[in-house]
């Protein structure tokens, strides 16, 4: 069960891969159609997004750390699947493009910056479980500087945006469960940073998912 569980994150990958892959195929197919011009773009840039996270996701499956999210990772992660899949599902009605829906693969694209900047700025402090290393540090550059909390930032617009055009009834109820585990797990998360030295000084003039609001 441990090894299950430790692995779970390479599962979630793998899910939102077959996704998001079985949605670029199926775009493909139809190219021809403008709808399905901006699903194969919008459906490979999440699909590189994927591919550029894989190895801290391998890391983290591999990692023998203690972690402290309370199990928050599994609900969250599972929650993010169901988001990626659900979505990628064929829709039985016509999809009818507008022209505002090539703003939704430049929200996401920008959404996926914010993350990776975020994860890069950290460095070896990143992980997708909850922990802190013996010589962990508060870091307040790049994307920290304006929120405690970018890389969830980062994934929870990109999560919307990529619901907001492949719009169904299953992609809806998805997406409204992850966003309040990603409020939880950052509540979580909280506790554990909150022992790091100077990090409750940080936490008074940053706010944590959206600056000058929470």
């Amino acid at each position: 069960m441990v090894w299950i569980l430790r692995k779970f994150p390479l599962f979630v990958l793998a899910v939102c891969l077959a996704a998001t892959g079985t949605a670029l195929v199926r775009g493909a197919l139809g190219f021809s159609d403008p709808w399905q011009r901006v699903a194969v773009l919008l459906a490979g840039l999440h699909l590189l997004w994927l591919l550029l996270e894989t190895w801290t996701t391998v890391r983290s499956s591999t990692s023998t750390e203690t972690a402290t999210d309370r199990g928050t990772i599994y609900v969250y992660a599972a929650a993010r699947a169901a988001t990626v899949a659900a979505a990628c599902l064929p829709s039985a009605d016509q999809q009818t493009y507008h022209p505002w829906m090539l703003a939704v693969p430049v929200v996401f694209a920008a959404a996926v910056g914010v993350r990776l900047s975020a994860i890069r700025t950290l460095g070896r402090f990143y992980s997708h479980r909850v922990r802190v290393l013996s010589d962990h540090q508060i870091v307040r550059t790049g994307p920290y500087r304006w929120m405690r909390h970018p890389a969830y930032f980062g994934m929870a617009l990109a999560h919307i945006a990529f619901v907001v055009f492949f719009l169904n009834t299953y992609s809806a109820a998805a997406l409204m469960i992850l966003l309040p585990t990603l409020v939880v797990r950052i509540l979580v998360e909280e506790r554990t940073l909150l022992t790091l030295p100077g990090y409750s000084e940080y936490a008074a003039t940053h706010r944590r998912l959206i600056p000058w609001i929470w």
